[in-house]
């Protein structure tokens, strides 16, 4: 009888590899080169005598054996993570890694004002940001938590304020205004060139306006199109075309008067970013901590 002890950096191994099916992704995570992993993962299997893994030069798959021990070792995985993290809640500096993926939008924003400060009163915590406008399946790609702008958000997540809401403003420069004069109503914005915005999945962000309560939206066009607020403020201020950007973004424009508010009537309502995370009963004690720190900054 085969009385081989599996080891519990061996069962992590297996966990990644297979949460992944990517020998690549699962060595990153665990900062580890591909080869090695591979090389440990054969000798895992040698010493259970069971193959948990088919390969080939494109695919990794789970075999039948290895779906039915995934199963298995899952519940107790999560367990004793649970276990280390909440031995950090008795540490007056919680440690872990904490994965975020958010919009370079949001991350430009809230930079100096929430991330910074989080990482400075708790240093032992890691975190890794994704700068991402693609609408990811934070569980799939395997982040703690995303943040989203709006709170349209699945069923099956929770979501918490992501710094204060604000007002979405459109703006040109004076140059421009000199030139092509200002639209009085949003569908009059369709008459003049506009700097749209891309997101990854090729489709095109519609400025959004209120008015008697209702929201509006409008499909500009210009002759440039980008995909980051840097580029589009730059813009905006060689008088390429009207700007929709955040109200933070454009503030010290406004105040030079490099660049001048239009449509402020329709541009009142404030909307904010959410921090989202799955809807589960156990949270890592990183992601508690960060959200303990929106709600306090939040107040």
């Amino acid at each position: 009888m085969n009385k081989y002890r599996a080891s519990m950096q061996e069962l992590e191994m297996f966990a990644a590899i297979a949460q992944h099916l990517s020998f690549r992704k699962a060595a990153e995570e665990r900062n580890v080169t591909p080869s090695s992993l591979s090389h440990a993962m054969r000798h895992f299997e040698a010493r259970l005598g069971v193959r948990l893994l088919n390969r080939t030069t494109r695919k990794v798959a789970l075999t039948g054996a290895g779906e039915r021990f995934l199963q298995r070792i899952q519940p107790a995985l999560a367990d004793l993570s649970q276990a280390v993290d909440e031995l950090n809640d008795w540490r007056n500096d919680p440690r872990g890694i904490l994965r975020i993926s958010m919009p370079r939008s949001a991350e430009a924003l809230f930079f100096d004002t929430l991330i910074l400060p989080f990482l400075l009163r708790y240093p032992e915590i890691t975190l890794e940001i994704d700068s991402n406008d693609s609408l990811l399946d934070i569980v799939e790609a395997g982040f703690d938590a995303g943040v989203r702008y709006g709170d349209v958000l699945a069923q099956d997540m929770v979501a918490v304020p992501f710094g204060a809401p604000m007002r979405a403003l459109a703006v040109a420069s004076p140059a421009f205004i000199a030139q092509h004069g200002v639209p009085h109503q949003p569908a009059e914005l369709l008459q003049y060139p506009c700097i749209e915005r891309r997101f990854p999945s090729g489709r095109r962000y519609r400025w959004e306006f209120w008015q008697d309560g209702r929201k509006q939206e409008v499909a500009v066009k210009g002759s440039l199109v980008l995909d980051n607020n840097e580029r589009i403020l730059q813009a905006a201020r060689a008088g390429v075309g009207i700007a929709f950007l955040h109200e933070a973004t454009v503030r010290e424009d406004l105040i030079r008067g490099d660049l001048v508010e239009i449509l402020a009537d329709f541009t009142q309502v404030e909307e904010g970013f959410w921090l989202y995370y799955p809807s589960r009963k156990y949270l890592s004690a990183p992601l508690r901590h960060f959200i303990d720190w929106l709600k306090e900054i939040n107040r």
